[in-house]
């Protein structure tokens, strides 16, 4: 279906939903790449004037991926809740806006938009971003509430949550392990203790595993840990009786993309419900692990949809919070800088869609964080990540990144430092997860105001780690 909109005495037309939507999204070099990218700003307004007229039901009607060819819509459309949908059936995309800003102005806000989360499509959601202002992403994330569970409960008002990152360019055990104690030191590690490894290899993945779940036990952490291989390697390793806290995958926003990262959704509901067996977090059972990106479905060509045109990256990143949502995980995170300027160009780029996915995945009910990240040829410094990391406080999210010196020296990007962290958390009076802060409470890390103490780790119980004895 063609659609027309004049700007400046000048017509424009659209042809097809997927158009509309490219073209219609704020500017990134991914779509630019992909060949969907509106070819000025002036196209841009047209198409974003004309989403914001479009009922909100055109997505239950007019789908982006074809339902016949592609598991992520057919999952969409088979669980979308019609009920939840009925109160908002009758807005426009720019209604929904105008709506979701109203709603956040009243005492039960947050409740009234958690009623019709069930009933809004990744595309819906999407949509709505696209016509969005930063502050309007900000102002309704910041409003929404989403929390899950395992040893440490995520998403809780008050608290920012952090991935503690010890990753080191040949697995080494003494050095993950400071990293672990530089991470502890800095009062992070309350999201995961997450180590991407540098092999997939089963036993090298088990060996972490059982690294950082000594580390836990012996200091009594109450956190979770994670060794972000391949799904496939986690479930060998439960059924081998390794001490699997969280299974780890990245997904996408198509059924090709997701086959690209070598899964599906069966696979994946299989890892879930091996984690669930195990029984053991203690505060609840969100054992899933999450990472999403946009461009990751361009960079393995695997981004057309109906008509096989090209659906814009951010629409398919939303799209994949769908899967994430199937799967009720613990965390959910977009890198979003990580796959670099070929998607997302500079600062500018990272730090909107930063906010974008941040927003859509909350909307859509996910405890969602971010990697404030960037990689070295893109034209992004650390005052981008500043920024995005203290916009991205004020919206209310879950957890961040942090690796040592924001400098990941086994996959080569920029990230948060412990330190950004901890800055950000007392600009913003957060604190971290309560269960965690409690324990650094205990072990006379922080004062009752959650502020750090002087600390000598020297005659501290985490002295073991800093010696690496269980690291030889």
């Amino acid at each position: 279906m063609k659609r027309h909109q004049q700007v400046g005495g000048v017509n424009y037309e659209f042809d097809g939903l997927v158009e509309l939507m490219a073209k219609a999204t704020p500017l990134r070099s991914g779509d630019q790449l992909a060949g969907c990218a509106a070819e000025h700003d002036a196209e841009r307004a047209a198409a974003a004037w004309l989403l914001a007229d479009l009922p909100l039901d055109t997505f239950l009607e007019e789908l982006l991926v074809p339902y016949e060819t592609d598991e992520v819509t057919r999952l969409i459309i088979d669980t979308h809740d019609r009920q939840a949908f009925s109160a908002i059936s009758h807005l426009t995309v720019g209604g929904f806006r105008d709506w979701l800003l109203e709603t956040i102005a009243g005492d039960d806000g947050a409740a009234r938009i958690a009623a019709v989360v069930a009933g809004l499509t990744p595309e819906m959601v999407a949509a709505t971003a696209k016509i969005m202002r930063n502050q309007d992403l900000i102002a309704v994330a910041a409003a929404l509430r989403v929390t899950a569970g395992f040893r440490t409960t995520i998403g809780l008002p008050g608290t920012m949550a952090t991935r503690l990152q010890p990753n080191h360019p040949t697995d080494d055990p003494r050095g993950i392990a400071a990293a672990v104690l530089d991470g502890l030191l800095l009062g992070c590690g309350d999201a995961v203790i997450g180590i991407n490894p540098a092999t997939d290899s089963p036993q090298a993945t088990a060996d972490l595993l059982a690294l950082l779940d000594d580390i836990r036990q012996r200091f009594g952490i109450p956190a979770q840990s994670c060794v972000l291989s391949h799904i496939t390697t986690t479930i060998g390793l439960i059924e081998a009786g390794a001490p699997v806290d969280l299974p780890f995958q990245s997904i996408a926003g198509t059924e090709a993309a997701n086959r690209a990262f070598g899964v599906d959704i069966a696979l994946l509901r299989e890892g879930r419900d091996a984690a669930r067996s195990l029984h053991r977090g203690t505060v609840g059972d969100n054992v899933m692990y999450l990472e999403t990106g946009q461009g990751s479905a361009l960079s393995s060509g695997t981004h057309l949809g109906t008509g096989g045109k090209p659906v814009d990256q951010q629409t398919l990143e939303t799209r994949a919070y769908a899967v994430a949502r199937d799967l009720q995980p613990l965390l959910v995170n977009t890198v979003v800088g990580f796959i670099g300027p070929e998607y997302l160009y500079d600062g500018r780029q990272i730090i909107r869609a930063g906010l974008e996915d941040h927003f859509c995945g909350k909307l859509l009910g996910l405890p969602m964080g971010v990697d404030v990240c960037y990689t070295n040829h893109a034209e992004a410094d650390q005052n981008d990540m500043d920024v995005l990391l203290n916009l991205l406080a004020a919206a209310g999210v879950a957890f961040v990144i942090t690796v040592p010196g924001a400098d990941d020296v086994m996959l080569g990007y920029q990230s948060l430092s412990f330190h950004d962290a901890l800055v950000t958390r007392r600009t913003f009076g957060l604190h971290p997860a309560p269960e965690f802060e409690a324990w650094l409470q205990r072990i006379g890390m922080v004062d009752d105001a959650g502020r750090l103490t002087p600390f000598d780790v020297h005659h501290s119980p985490l002295r073991a780690i800093a010696g690496g004895r269980r690291a030889q």
